[in-house]
């Protein structure tokens, strides 16, 4: 059981060494994309790539299909590449819902009995305001198939038979078997992570920012100092602190990673972890 308000940090800072014996890893290490990477202390609690993917393909974040050679001008509508719902089988495999004149229906009724590769882009974007709002992206490549007759009028399920599967978020970088795809399950809090950041941001904004207090080598943020949850999971949280600069020193941001005492699997569980958190904080 790890102790209410153990930390891991990530930084931009790599001349700064704190000792792993505190909670906190001061370690700079970014993705080509510039997205933090977690530290050692950080990966042993952590959710798989697989249930980080599957978190994704299940949760709200922007998608498009992409479709090899698919012949797509300036002007088409954007929302026809764009799934209007998507869902996950039980084989694994994902339901995509499009208008009955996207290119991408038009694409898998012209292939019919033929393989018609397709891959899903996913972006996760932070659903508050913060340096470098993107959280990660995912691709899941396979083979597209229509699914007749059942939506309404006017649209069309396709099928996504998954093949390769890979992320890039603020855990890491890492390809996802299809067999482990299918396995996992998304994180419990995936349908109300947004809602929960917003809200923690706009009533509890003070109590998110006294978590500073708990990485105890910085001391209490400056007043000028903002500090924004930036993603929720079973596991902790995750806060984006961004110190103001002066004069001609450029703001700069580094995520601190926050655990709960024990994982969470539903919204009560979850309330009561915060109140622990924010306890610790506030000594």
């Amino acid at each position: 059981m790890s102790r209410p308000g153990k930390t891991t940090r990530v930084t931009d800072n790599t001349d700064e060494n704190v000792d792993a014996a505190q909670g906190i890893d001061s370690t700079e290490v970014r993705s080509a994309h510039g997205l933090p990477r977690p530290s050692g202390l950080e990966i042993a609690r952590m959710p798989s790539a697989a249930e980080r993917t599957r978190t994704l393909v299940q949760s709200t974040c922007s998608a498009v299909l992409l479709i090899p050679g698919l012949s797509v001008t300036p002007c088409t509508r954007p929302d026809l590449l764009t799934p209007e719902a998507r869902s996950v089988g039980p084989d694994g495999e994902i339901f995509l819902v499009f208008p009955a004149d996207s290119p991408a229906v038009r694409a898998a009724t012209h292939a019919q009995d033929d393989e018609l590769a397709a891959v899903l882009e996913l972006t996760d974007v932070a659903p508050v305001a913060v340096p470098s709002r993107i959280r990660g992206r995912a691709w899941v490549s396979g083979w597209l198939t229509c699914v007749p007759g059942v939506t309404e009028p006017g649209r069309m399920m396709l099928r996504l038979e998954v093949g390769d599967t890979s992320v890039d978020d603020l855990w890491g970088a890492e390809s996802v078997e299809a067999e482990d795809f299918a396995r996992a399950t998304p994180d419990p809090l995936v349908a109300h992570e947004a809602e929960l950041l917003q809200h923690l941001h706009s009533a509890h904004g003070d109590q998110v920012r006294c978590l500073g207090t708990l990485l105890g080598e910085r001391g209490p943020l400056a007043e000028r100092d903002r500090a924004v949850p930036l993603a929720l999971d079973r596991f902790g949280l995750r806060v984006r602190f961004t110190e103001s600069g002066t004069g001609t020193t450029a703001d700069r941001s580094f995520d601190a990673r926050f655990e709960f005492p024990e994982p969470v699997q539903n919204i009560t569980q979850l309330r009561r972890a915060m109140r622990t958190l924010f306890e610790s904080a506030l000594g």
